[in-house]
């Protein structure tokens, strides 16, 4: 809690907020603190702002505000990645608004098998593809796939987003294998939160990567028409902190 020289106070988030003036006198704002309105603040317990997300926790004032940086109830970002979407929710939410309003593809099970068809594969930009959510254990999975420039070589990157949070994410694998006239290439994993943006995990490199010389070869090698077949599957670790992976059958 901070004062101006007049007595009158706010917190420190609201200073900026009004450009370091009193918003009572105008009088420009120091970095006077108001020590008895934070021994008040410091006594209060109040309930997370994500109460009616289903946060039980109650804290102290200052407890309550790290807590809330990092609840894993706060509301999620629309995952879709083919425009810039400013709309959050939790996970239902998120599912029916990427069905009904970006019409995403929804499949169930643990298991895909896609075909990516582009006419023009030098063409890098404006192609971001999120084809696919599964509903697979209960859970909901983003599956990406897209072409963008690394350094100087345009490549093509599938991952897997998981719709959860971090520590949830980690108690699944995924593999994704694509491949064509006796070659593969295969990646294994674990799916990334949602909580990290999309943009983050493409430049991460954190998924099955080819190169576009690759990627034509695997469509047939003519280099008119990109025409790639990605499979992969998802299971669940039966004990994450064993280091052992052990895939599950889907019912």
């Amino acid at each position: 809690m901070l004062q101006c020289h007049n007595g009158h106070t706010l917190c420190s988030t609201c200073k900026t907020r009004v450009h370091n003036r009193c918003p009572t006198c105008r009088q420009e704002l120091g970095d006077i603190r108001c020590l008895a309105l934070e021994k008040v603040a410091e006594s209060l317990e109040l309930p997370c702002k994500y109460y009616s997300l289903g946060c039980p926790e109650i804290f102290p004032y200052y407890s309550k505000l790290k807590h809330e940086a990092l609840c894993n109830f706060r509301p999620y970002n629309c995952p879709y990645a083919g425009s810039e979407c400013s709309a959050v929710g939790d996970i239902p939410f998120l599912v029916a608004h990427l069905r009904d309003d970006h019409k995403v593809d929804m499949h169930s099970g643990c298991t895909f098998n896609h075909r990516y068809v582009k006419s023009n594969p030098r063409e890098v930009e404006n192609a971001t593809w999120m084809l696919t959510v599964f509903n697979c254990f209960g859970q909901y999975f983003c599956l990406h796939f897209e072409a963008f420039q690394l350094g100087m070589a345009p490549v093509y990157m599938a991952f897997l987003r998981f719709m959860g949070d971090e520590n949830e994410a980690r108690t699944y694998s995924y593999s994704l294998e694509v491949g064509g006239y006796g070659r593969k290439l295969i990646w294994e994993g674990t799916p990334r939160s949602i909580r990290d943006s999309h943009r983050k995990v493409r430049d991460s490199h954190d998924g099955l990567i080819i190169q576009r010389n690759m990627a034509l070869f695997f469509s047939g090698g003519d280099r008119k028409e990109l025409k790639l077949r990605v499979t992969g599957r998802i299971w669940k670790e039966q004990n994450p902190d064993a280091g052992v992976c052990i895939p599950n059958l889907c019912s």
